[in-house]
C-alpha cells in the first residue's frame, strides 16, 4: 500500500519572517515537501544565507532565497511580493508568520501611541499589503478551471496566536492585531473560496522560541506559563510548521476559514 505523502512538489511559496523561529522551520518543512520558497529577514542576513545554503542550491530557478524586506506598513507587504514573484516566477502560497511581541508590560492607561502604532504596523498593515498582493497575483495566473475542479488556485495561511483568542494583560496591542488576523482570515475565507484561493489561519500557543525566550525561562514566570499548558510544555517551532504544511496541501483540499488552534490544549475555542 503506498504511502501518504504531503507533498508541494512544484509550487512556489513566500513565507514572510523566515529566518528564525516559526518561520525558518517553515521554511525547511516547505522545501522538503517540494516547494520552492521565498522567505523574508529583516536583520540576521546570516541566518537567511545560512538557511539558503541548507534547504536547496542556487541557480537558474532558485530553490530557496531569502528577501531582505522591513515588513512595518503595507506598502513594504506588497513590496516583498513582487521581489519574491520576481525570484520565483509566480506564487502559489502565501504564508503570513511575522509578527512582533514587546517583551516589556505595557499597562493601557501608559502604553505610546509609539508603541501601538509599530505593533499594528508590522502585524497588521504589513500583512494587509502582502495578502493584498499576494491574491492578485494568485487569480491573475488562475487557471480557467472553476473551484469545484478541487484543485486549490492559491493557498494563504496567516500566523495568529491564542492572544488574538483570549486577549493578553498588559499586551493589548499584540492582542488585538492577532484577533484581527483572525477576522482577516474569515473575511478572506468567505470572499476567496468561490475563487479557489483558500485562506485560513493557524493560532499557536507558548512556543519555543526566542521572542518567547525570555518569558519561558524566566523563574518564576516560565512555570506559570507550563502550567496553563495541559501537555506541560510549549511547542517546538517545527509542531506549529506541520499543521501549516497540511493546510496547503491537498488533504486540506476542504479546508477554509478556519482556525487551526496548535496550542497544547490551552485554548479551546475556534
Amino acid at each position: 500500500m503506498a504511502g501518504v505523502s504531503l507533498s508541494l512538489a512544484g509550487k512556489t511559496a513566500l513565507i514572510t519572517g523566515g529566518s528564525r523561529g516559526i518561520g525558518a522551520e517553515t521554511v525547511r518543512l516547505f522545501r522538503a515537501a517540494g516547494a520552492r520558497v521565498a522567505f523574508s529577514y529583516r536583520a540576521a542576513a546570516d541566518r537567511a544565507r545560512a538557511i539558503e545554503q541548507e534547504t536547496g542550491e542556487q541557480g537558474d530557478k532558485p530553490l530557496c532565497v531569502g528577501i531582505e524586506q522591513e515588513l512595518e506598513t503595507a506598502a513594504d507587504g506588497r513590496a516583498l511580493v513582487e521581489k519574491a514573484v520576481a525570484s520565483l516566477g509566480r506564487l502559489d502560497i502565501l504564508v503570513v508568520n511575522h509578527g512582533i511581541w514587546p517583551p516589556e508590560d505595557a499597562p493601557i492607561a501608559t502604553m505610546t501611541d509609539a508603541q501601538w502604532r509599530r505593533t499594528m504596523g508590522v502585524n497588521l498593515d504589513a500583512a494587509f499589503g502582502a495578502v493584498q498582493a499576494a491574491v492578485a497575483r494568485m487569480l491573475e495566473q488562475s487557471s480557467t478551471a472553476g473551484p469545484q475542479s478541487g484543485a486549490a488556485k492559491g493557498h494563504i495561511v496567516l500566523i495568529s496566536s491564542t492572544a488574538g483568542q483570549r486577549g493578553e494583560a498588559f499586551h493589548s496591542d499584540y492582542a488585538a492585531s492577532k484577533g484581527a488576523l483572525i477576522s482577516l482570515t474569515k473575511s478572506l475565507s468567505s470572499e476567496l473560496a468561490p475563487t479557489g484561493i483558500r485562506v485560513n489561519c493557524v493560532a499557536p500557543g507558548w512556543v519555543d522560541t526566542e521572542m518567547a525566550a525570555g518569558t519561558l525561562g524566566d523563574p518564576v514566570l516560565g512555570p506559570r506559563v507550563r502550567a496553563q499548558i495541559p501537555l506541560g510544555r510549549p511547542a517546538s517551532p517545527g509542531e506549529i510548521a506541520g499543521p501549516v504544511l497540511f493546510l496547503c496541501t491537498p488533504l486540506a483540499g476542504f479546508i477554509s476559514g478556519e482556525v487551526l488552534n496548535v496550542n497544547g490544549g490551552a485554548v479551546l475555542v475556534g
